[in-house]
């Protein structure tokens, strides 16, 4: 075993699940950097280390030192001080005003910045607010050192940290040894499997109340995360028999007394079966669905600020100004719209949904009333906006999240102003959504639902759009027919193939919008990937990479899964030779990244697309515009982003762009399903390019068995 000593010049790699570290050491008295291997979790750039451990010749890339164990040293040399402060650890202070500091107290610099700060000031350029800030970053750093150390020794990634000291405070040690579960709830990243191996290390037993419960919560948690509202109680107790290694009887003891805490709700619906038996729901998702039947039987006993009565000019006199004919269908689609309370018009691409929109908002415009258009997500009400020409938010920004109450100020008692709501992709809406969205509309206004309900459903728990049309409640129109002009594309046609099941038209139409390239092979897929996307489709149709070509995966996982190709993708399009690693993720200036979580703080969304503009290691933030919104990220905050070059169909719902390229290929087998396939095709404006097996395509086009969900929402509605 040898020891070395020195500064972490950069981190190249460190992964974010066991801290397996690839960086580069400044050793004392050498010139060259020294590379080091090994499992270092909290270590990060500009820290002086002592590392233990043995010298190996890789054969890929030379001579390195393996880590076996490291402390974290204070840096002693004036050098190692500066570059400690240097690298952006402390907010306030980068490169020249640690050069500045260093200069100025020498060897003393760390303990003046400890204990008397105040002596900054007169250094040139700090004044009383970076003191303030450089002290405050200072103080939390040193907590969150203690706090790493302390979680090191539970089990717990010390990447976590940050997030629980932000969660927690000074009260982040106190909260875990009393309850480590409630980790799992409150800091995201942590799940109940981490939670629980701390508890384990704490002693708690495995029968333990506490654990159990927690493991309920988690366990619907988990089927909520698949898209279920509620779950059969005979299944779940399955489930959370082989999570927490209980009996299920144990489990089934301990489940009254949850619902008396509000936490779960239990309740008979009737099953697949035909039969009644008791379902589950964590509370909020039975509180939504109860809430969207109560607000639908509001909305339908009151009556419209206006009615129209029907005469051919009306519709005829729209049609004329907006130069078009309606079909017999969106005639009869137009006129339900403006007859009745709500409305649902679904159809697939190139069926008119937008042309019946237009007709509607021509219609009433000279009416009297405020007419609202929205959708799920930013770049599809873009694409409204861009399609009506009038104005279109996202539901989120239309019902005004106020985060400073964690809720939405739209509601019953500040309703929103307006006679119609069209809401467009109205499949992507989820039941805590929606519910949200009923409660904010007036009691005189009508809602007009627009969606696909071939394409996936909503990322997040329910099927809502299903669930009103199978409920008869609310009237349907189902569009059919595709359009003269729609049906000149092939993107259209094989999209109404597929969903029929049949098998896509793949011959070569070099003038063409879709296009199949055979292989085979997993490794040269991806190549091939990789040359489409950064020469071939750039140069035959003058596409920006990254701007205009969207990589479409349907799994994560893989040789072609989105997280390889992520790499891959992100090393050809932007490379860079200094990367900021975070969370175990290498971010670059210039990255297309998406947002993974809802941040109500920040107004951005799960889903969400943007690039990032600016790393600033000073202030320890990032810098991301989405569509002309620029949202500034902490460092400690990076795990809601993720790269973007290729995402999963499901995460780009909602989203357009001109050109489309999806593997599909036989490793991909869970999850070739038609409604994957169809959703991922549509989401292509000008171009799908997909490369992989005939077989796979054939086996996704037949594949309809696509998971059901259980939702209580057509129970709630009733006949």
């Amino acid at each position: 075993m040898e020891e070395i000593h020195g500064y972490i010049e950069r981190i190249t790699f460190q992964s974010p699940e066991n801290g397996f570290t690839v960086a580069r050491l400044k050793q004392r008295g050498k010139r060259e950097l020294t590379a080091i291997v090994g499992t270092m979790p909290s270590v990060q750039a500009g820290e002086s280390v002592l590392l233990k451990g043995q010298w190996k010749e890789n054969v890929t890339f030379g001579l390195q030192f393996q880590v076996d164990s490291f402390e974290v040293e204070t840096p002693q040399s004036t050098e190692g001080i500066q570059r400690y402060l240097g690298s952006g650890l402390i907010k306030g202070i980068g490169p020249v005003f640690a050069e500045r500091i260093v200069a100025y107290h020498k060897e003393e610099t760390l303990e003046i910045i400890d204990t008397t700060p105040e002596i900054l000031l007169k250094i040139d350029g700090i004044g009383p607010k970076r003191i303030a800030r450089i002290k405050a970053c200072w103080e939390e750093q040193k907590a969150i050192r203690e706090l790493m150390l302390f979680l090191q020794g539970y089990g717990i990634s010390p990447t976590y940290a940050q997030k629980v000291f932000k969660t927690y405070g000074e009260e982040s040690k106190k909260v875990i040894e009393e309850n480590p579960y409630q980790l799992a709830r409150d800091v995201y990243g942590i799940g109940f499997k981490t939670a629980d191996q701390t508890a384990q290390k704490l002693g708690i037993d495995k029968q333990a109340d506490i654990r159990i419960d927690s493991g309920v919560e988690y366990v619907l948690a988990k089927l909520a995360g698949d898209g279920h509202t509620c779950f059969p109680q005979s299944t779940f107790l399955e489930k959370a028999r082989q999570l927490l290694e209980v009996e299920a009887e144990k489990i089934e003891t301990r489940l009254d007394f949850i619902e008396s805490e509000g936490r779960i709700v239990i309740a008979p619906l009737e099953g697949k079966d035909g039969k009644i038996t008791d379902f589950l729901w964590l509370k909020p998702f039975h509180v939504s669905e109860r809430g969207i039947a109560r607000e639908l039987k509001r909305l339908y006993e009151q009556p419209t600020l206006f009615s129209i009565s029907f005469d051919a000019n009306i519709i005829q006199s729209a049609e004329r100004k907006l130069d078009i004919q309606l079909a017999p269908k969106q005639r009869l689609a137009v006129e339900r719209s403006l007859q009745a309370k709500m409305h649902i018009i679904t159809g697939g691409p190139g069926t008119g949904k937008s042309t019946i929109t237009k007709v509607i908002l021509q219609v009433l415009s000279q009416l009297k009333g405020r007419i609202l258009l929205a959708a799920p997500t930013g770049r599809a009400s873009k694409r409204l906006a861009e399609v009506t020409g009038r104005e279109a938010s996202t539901i989120h920004s239309l019902l005004e999240y106020d985060f400073s109450i964690g809720g939405f100020r739209r509601n019953r008692d500040n309703p929103l102003e307006c006679t119609l709501l069209i809401v467009d992709e109205a499949s992507m809406i989820d039941t805590i959504l929606m519910y949200s969205l009923l409660k904010a509309l007036p009691d005189n206004s009508r809602l007009i639902l627009v969606g696909d309900t071939d394409q996936l459903p909503s990322v997040g728990a329910g099927d809502v759009l299903r669930d009103l049309i199978a409920s008869s409640r609310v009237p349907v129109t189902r569009l059919a027919e595709i359009f003269r002009q729609a049906a000149q594309s092939t993107i259209v046609t094989n999209a109404h193939k597929i969903n029929a099941g049949v098998f896509p038209d793949i011959k070569v139409n070099k003038k063409g919008d879709f296009f199949f390239i055979q292989e085979d092979h997993p490794e040269r897929l991806t190549q091939t990937i990789l040359d489409l996307v950064k020469k071939r489709l750039p140069k035959a149709y003058g596409l920006h990479p990254m701007r205009d070509i969207q990589v479409l995966s349907p799994m994560n996982r893989g040789v072609i899964g989105n997280r390889n190709l992520n790499h891959a993708l992100q090393k050809e399009l932007n490379p860079s030779d200094e990367p900021l690693i975070k969370m175990g993720r290498a971010y670059h200036r210039g990255d297309k990244i998406m947002q993974i979580q809802n941040n109500y703080d920040k107004e951005v969304f799960n889903g969400d697309i943007g690039f990032i503009t600016k790393i600033d290691r000073i202030e320890q933030e990032v810098v991301v515009d989405f569509d002309g919104q620029r949202v500034v990220y902490d460092f400690g905050d990076l795990d809601q982003l993720v790269l973007a070059y290729a995402v999963s169909i499901h995460k780009y719902q909602g989203s357009e762009c001109p050109c489309v390229v999806m593997p599909v290929h036989t490793t991909h087998y869970k999850m070739l399903f038609r409604n994957l396939l169809y959703t991922g095709i549509t989401r292509g404006k000008k171009l799908v390019v997909i490369i992989g097996t005939r077989q796979a395509l054939s086996i996704a086009v037949k594949n309809n068995q696509a998971g059901e969900r259980y939702t209580g929402l057509r129970s709630a509605i009733g006949p």
